[in-house]
């Protein structure tokens, strides 16, 4: 039987301790933005936040304002933040440690949504406070991100926060509205209560566009149906590449954040198709997690993509084992570990540089 030496032990321990320490801290801060209240973590706070974090660790910020957005034609993010007084913000992160091993960078995208009231669409009054924590997918994208960087995980991660408020106004969206997206696309808004995908289609696009990067995942609080489907204790997992979903899968399996991956038929695409614009926002009651990320699908440009569904599992509303009431900060373990799994990943690998032969 083949016994570790003390120091070799102690090495693993101590490693172990540096990843979990690394993790609690991104998750302790997803936790507290989740559950401030809306008037306090602004996206203005939220950038502000990231800012700071980063400085801290040497990860590139920066933050594009409205009047940037709007340059930029990110018609999706600008409409769905029109209806607010609040400024929105496209928050990026970036961390390219200079012994990456991918020659092209991860991509993460989380929504980030401070509050959501369902803007014309207005939801119930019931339980509408809890959408203080609607920016979950962008926390956990901030909070990965520190991690990474704490651990110095050798990968090129880009994170991308499309942060706003979804408030009803005499400028919001209305139903039936058209808007025009990042890459072309228009999509005429059903409901706008179903916004999130809307901020995540100009970031993915815009993303994809700048960084080409070798994989995307993506995080959100996107759908009721989700709860319904999968309750309080797994994540609904879709994408478009079966390698990274099953690797994702069983990360989330060994780290305690389970996943449970639905299906992507063509049939569901159909229910998404607009007469007077290119897709619509919702694809009606059957299915709501399925066409939500059928949406998001046109957004990649085919890139390998995964979708992490974390409305079920972001929020509880009593104590349970390592989650205390309120927001959980789920998706940055998982995460964190997939990151360090991928770092080690041959297919994401920088070529290796030939030596010239002498003549």
């Amino acid at each position: 039987m083949h016994l570790f030496s003390s120091r070799e032990a102690e090495k693993k321990v101590r490693k172990g301790i540096d990843w979990a320490r690394a993790i609690l801290r991104g998750t302790y801060l997803a936790r507290d933005l989740g559950n401030h209240p809306a008037n306090v973590a602004t996206p203005s706070m939220i950038a502000q936040t990231a800012s700071v974090e980063c400085q801290k660790r040497g990860i590139h910020f920066v933050s594009y304002d409205r009047e940037k957005l709007e340059e930029m034609g990110l018609g999706a993010l600008v409409g769905v933040a029109k209806g607010s007084m609040e400024p929105a913000r496209l928050i990026q992160l970036e961390y390219r440690p200079s012994k990456a091993a991918n020659a092209k960078p991860v991509l993460l995208v989380g929504k980030t949504l401070t509050f959501d009231s369902g803007g014309i669409s207005l939801k119930p009054a019931e339980k509408m406070e809890t959408m203080k924590g609607d920016m979950s997918g962008g926390a956990a994208v901030l909070g990965t991100m520190m991690a990474i960087a704490d651990l110095g995980i050798p990968l090129w991660v880009v994170g991308l926060m499309p942060a706003t408020e979804n408030m009803p106004s005499g400028t919001a969206n209305k139903p039936g509205d058209v808007l025009r997206a990042f890459n072309g696309k228009t999509i005429e808004v059903i409901n706008t209560d179903a916004e999130g995908r809307l901020i995540l289609a100009d970031a993915l696009s815009w993303g994809v566009k700048k960084f080409d990067p070798a994989l995307v995942i993506d995080l959100a609080t996107l759908t009721g149906a989700v709860t319904v489907a999968l309750g309080a204790h797994a994540i609904g997992v879709l994408g478009n590449d079966q390698k990274r979903l099953s690797e994702v899968l069983e990360i989330g399996e060994r780290v305690g954040e389970k996943g449970w991956q639905l299906p992507l038929f063509e049939e569901y695409f159909e229910q998404i198709k607009s007469p007077i614009a290119d897709i619509q926002n919702v694809g009606g009651r059957g299915a709501g997690t399925i066409t939500a990320a059928a949406f998001l699908s046109h957004f990649v440009d085919e890139k390998p993509w995964v979708h992490l569904d974390i409305a079920g599992t972001a929020w509880v509303e009593s104590d349970e084992p390592y989650k205390p009431k309120g927001n959980v900060g789920i998706g940055i373990r998982l995460l964190t570990h997939y990151l360090g799994k991928l770092s080690e990943d041959k297919d994401l690998r920088k070529p290796e540089k030939r030596e010239s032969r002498k003549k």
